[in-house]
């Protein structure tokens, strides 16, 4: 799958696929941070429209899991951003975080384009089927672990980071989450967040018998 939208302005799809090259400023950032805003409403309006009873708690939840990087990364392999990135660096292909920007980016590029209509007729049949997958909704890996520990009436988790190696444009992050009087697990990830959400689901799998 490609991405299904014809520019009036190809330039701006370009900049949003253009990383950055040494110490100069990425041209997709300002695409991203706009992005970013115009998901969020797109996504918010299509989870009061598919889910219309459910309560706002249960409507952040679907949103938190729609819109995080994991996803976002998801999405961009779909339609095929990978190998349409304009950089150098092959290994930046492979960075869900990177990934997760451009897709807002790409977005964001779309709205400037051709207004909320086009941007909203982009992300909707890409965001959909994820929207209507989970008859429930989500629980993160560190909502689960805090809700299970507090069952249990123990002290809540307390997340530390272990070690930030590589370049700031591809990180490596370890984190680890701590329990008083249950144990310990690490997380690997290519954001902080998503080490943490690595180091609660090893917790969970490894103590929750």
């Amino acid at each position: 799958m490609t991405v299904s939208y014809s520019f009036n302005q190809p330039h701006l799809f370009s900049k949003a696929l253009t990383l950055a090259r040494g110490n100069k400023s990425a041209q997709y950032e300002r695409l991203e941070f706009l992005g970013d805003r115009v998901l969020g409403l797109i996504v918010s309006d299509m989870l009061l429209k598919h889910y219309p009873k459910e309560k706002e708690g249960d409507i952040a939840k679907r949103f938190t899991s729609l819109v995080r990087e994991e996803t976002l990364a998801s999405v961009a392999r779909q339609i095929g951003l990978p190998e349409q990135l304009i950089t150098k660096e092959d290994e930046l292909r492979l960075n869900d975080s990177i990934l997760a920007d451009v897709m807002e980016a790409v977005l964001g590029a779309v709205f400037l384009d051709g207004g909320f209509e086009a941007a909203y007729t982009f992300a909707e049949p890409l965001f959909m089927p994820l929207l209507a997958q989970n008859i429930k909704p989500p629980i993160d890996s560190k909502t689960q672990l805090q809700e299970w520990i507090q069952k249990k009436k123990k002290t809540l988790p307390t997340y530390t980071l272990v070690s930030r190696e590589g370049p700031d444009h591809a990180p490596s992050f370890v984190v680890k989450v701590s329990v008083e009087g249950l144990g310990e697990s690490l997380g690997h990830g290519c954001s902080k967040r998503h080490a943490e959400q690595e180091a609660a689901a090893g917790f969970l799998k490894e103590f929750k018998k």
